[in-house]
């Protein structure tokens, strides 16, 4: 275990090494270091409160899931007050004050991981029953539902793809999720396609060739950088579509930039990092003590690692423009500090973890048993 959490600790502190660097490379010839200092010290923040989480028994925030719920959907309703939340580009996503921005969906991602966990330690046998299934499933559609109404579409289907992994995990049938998928998807598309900007996106990313002096200019300049790239690089600080050709070079579209001056060598070892990070954060929570550390492991690797490749393949034009961050690197406070505290919750995890051979016993017995009964069991 102690290797797992090595590797978990490694690959965070070389990104976040790799995003500070790079986040100054794209935004030192138009702000300087003003975007490196602020998130400096977003990102000393969040290692303190991650640290904290770490070394915090993680199981007592068991007691304290339905007050932060409370809190984030509290938030989450602020936003889309007028006069309080934030309107940028026409969506309301951020609470601020003067130069203090946080953006509350990204603080709702751990604590939706520890509401959904809460469920699957404590109601465990009642989720495989529509009576026990229907309440973790309206605590998804309302923290869902805020950020769609933001609307922040990329977030929204994110929380919606985790919520569905954890309920999975936690013994909600497939034969449940599959229609409810099938309609969260629908509602989507219906939503997209009456959206002019979202429709604009999609089409582009269908055809990026004919739409690339209009809506698909952004992802058809940063495919430029990655190819220019080549297989080393440009040489750090030495790229040319950071200087206004990519829009948003230095937050969602910083892979790019990463391609452009560090060549495949550099997005492969970033795309590695991420790897190891996932591989070893379902090994911890593999070997969790009980249900709930084994589902917020569980929830806290399949964010990471999933809303790193959505990052990804929406940079290199798999997907369409999602605008969602890439962790550890991208430019973004709320992004960054969630990260964090979704690591130090990881970490907690896994400095509690029973042995392998201890595991191994329990998981002969059904899994979902208290730890205490789980234990007299094996003994």
């Amino acid at each position: 275990m102690r290797v797992a959490a090595t590797i978990v600790v490694f690959c965070v502190l070389m990104l976040l090494m790799l995003g500070l660097v790079m986040l100054y490379s794209s935004s030192m010839s138009q702000a300087g270091s003003y975007f490196l200092l602020r998130q400096l010290c977003w990102c000393g923040v969040g290692l303190a409160l991650g640290g904290w989480l770490a070394w915090v028994d993680y199981l007592r925030w068991r007691r304290w899931v339905w007050v932060l719920y409370g809190l984030a959907v509290a938030l989450l309703i602020l936003v889309l007050v007028p006069g309080i939340g934030l309107k940028i580009n026409g969506a309301r996503r951020w609470l601020g004050l003067g130069d203090l921005r946080v953006q509350p969906s990204e603080l709702a991602k751990p604590v939706l991981i520890l509401t959904l966990a809460w469920f699957g330690d404590q109601r465990a046998r009642c989720l495989a029953t529509l009576r026990g299934g229907w309440k973790p499933g309206l605590c998804v559609v309302v923290v869902v539902g805020l950020v769609f109404l933001e609307p922040d579409v990329g977030t929204a289907v994110l929380l919606a793809s985790l919520a569905g992994a954890l309920l999975l995990v936690g013994g909600v049938p497939l034969r449940w999720m599959i229609p409810a998928g099938l309609c969260g998807a629908a509602l989507v598309g219906w939503f997209v396609w009456q959206d002019p900007v979202r429709a604009r996106r999609l089409l582009a990313w269908w055809d990026l060739e004919q739409t690339k002096l209009e809506s698909g200019f952004q992802p058809y300049q940063a495919m430029l950088a990655l190819g220019s790239g080549g297989w080393t690089g440009l040489g750090l600080g030495n790229g040319r579509q950071k200087l206004g050709f990519v829009p948003e070079h230095h937050t969602d579209f910083i892979f790019a930039i990463i391609g452009e001056e560090l060549g495949l060598v550099g997005t492969l070892a970033v795309v590695t990092l991420f790897a190891l990070l996932v591989a070893a954060g379902f090994w911890i929570a593999v070997r969790a003590r009980e249900p709930f550390g084994m589902l917020v492991a569980t929830g806290v690797t399949v964010w990471i690692g999933l809303q790193a490749a959505i990052n990804m393949a929406v940079v290199t034009s798999l997907l369409p423009n999602k605008g969602l961050p890439l962790p550890f690197i991208s430019y973004g406070g709320s992004s960054l500090l969630a990260a964090l505290c979704g690591v130090g919750l990881l970490l907690s995890v896994a400095r509690r973890a029973h042995p392998w051979s201890m595991r191994r016993r329990l998981r002969r017995r059904n899994p979902f048993l208290a730890e205490e009964e789980a234990l007299a069991a094996a003994s």
